[in-house]
């Protein structure tokens, strides 16, 4: 293994692997896979993706698991995604076969940033479609590339379950009613990071955006997906602008296996005063608990409407049951009834 991390000091951030992977689409075909050990890639500087936004992306992750095994965590569901987020782009996407094919071999080559059991810490694959041909018009990419990338990585926020504040922020929007914001492209994140520089530099690390039609129902994180627990019940925003998480998904199976009820619907502002428990969801984190959202008008402004859910220093009890079988089932400790892994062998 590679000695020369201190897995227990892994952020979300970037570390250079051992190699990336590259399949290039062109004439109508997919060429070979290919390792590189160099990840700078060479590109048109004409390319679509640099001037049109014609790209596309996906997160998930392998875990070492409690009894040896190598897991990655629901791989399918990623390549849906894509092979969706593709079609919206008008560009080529790899069939699910090679997309996991490709995610199984990125862990292979780089098996010594795989970090321990027992870290809690993970390989982040991101695999990454973009368009690559040189074009001056505003048209779909006839050429692409498909890379899949990783870096070992410890948790977004810098550590999980850790209860946070953040911000409904009713002047800016993430995405555009009938836009594309359901989908996993780079310039949706581009489009919230002014409002959430904003944010963080009043303290907050995570922006919540309401729905851009109405500014009446909540829709999503800058980052992540939106729950919420009442009762027995797992609470989850319905609307067309949020990107369908897989994580999300995923949450809102294990409830019903526990046994809890679960609603995706549309969600009020004004029902944050009901909940119990609240938190964000994804890939990165799988739960992040939140204590506090304040709701202000303009983000520079200081009139605020404050919401609170639990304790400040601990995460909810059904949140903490849930985050315990998803990981539970990533890492081996638990039983997977659902077939969620692939396993490299």
């Amino acid at each position: 293994m590679a000695t020369n991390i201190d897995w227990s000091r892994l952020t979300f951030s970037y570390t250079k692997t051992n190699t990336i992977l590259s399949c290039s689409f062109k004439d109508g075909k997919w060429g070979e896979v290919e390792s590189h050990t160099d990840d700078t890639i060479r590109i048109s500087s004409f390319a679509g993706a640099l001037h049109y936004s014609i790209e596309c992306f996906e997160g998930l992750k392998a875990f070492r698991g409690k009894d040896g095994k190598i897991r990655i965590f629901r791989p399918d569901e990623n390549a849906a995604r894509l092979q969706r987020s593709a079609k919206f782009l008008g560009i080529e996407a790899p069939s699910t076969e090679m997309f996991i094919e490709m995610c199984i071999r990125a862990v292979k080559e780089n098996i010594d940033f795989l970090p321990p059991y027992g870290t809690h810490a993970s390989l982040y694959l991101r695999p990454t479609l973009i368009g690559v041909n040189p074009q001056l018009g505003v048209n779909s990419s006839k050429d692409c590339i498909f890379l899949m990338l990783c870096s070992p990585v410890g948790a977004y926020t810098g550590g999980n379950l850790e209860p946070i504040n953040v911000v409904i922020a009713r002047n800016y929007d993430r995405a555009a009613p009938n836009g594309c914001g359901c989908y996993k492209l780079g310039g949706n994140y581009a489009a919230s990071l002014y409002s959430y520089n904003l944010a963080h530099k009043q303290g907050y690390k995570a922006v919540l955006y309401l729905d851009p039609a109405e500014k009446k129902y909540i829709d999503e994180f800058n980052s992540s997906n939106f729950f919420a627990i009442k009762g027995n019940t797992y609470i989850t925003p319905e609307s067309d602008s949020i990107l369908p998480s897989i994580t999300n998904k995923s949450l809102e199976a294990a409830a019903r296996y526990l046994g809890m009820d679960v609603e995706r619907r549309k969600i009020e502002v004004e029902e944050l005063s009901g909940f119990e428990e609240a938190g964000e969801c994804g890939t990165a984190v799988v739960i992040t608990p939140v204590y506090q959202i304040d709701d202000k008008p303009f983000l520079e402004s200081d009139e605020v409407t404050s919401y609170t859910f639990g304790s400040k220093t601990a995460c909810g009890p059904k949140s903490l049951r849930l985050y315990n079988m998803i990981t539970g089932i990533q890492y081996g400790e638990t039983e997977d009834p659902f077939g969620w892994c692939v396993f490299v062998e």
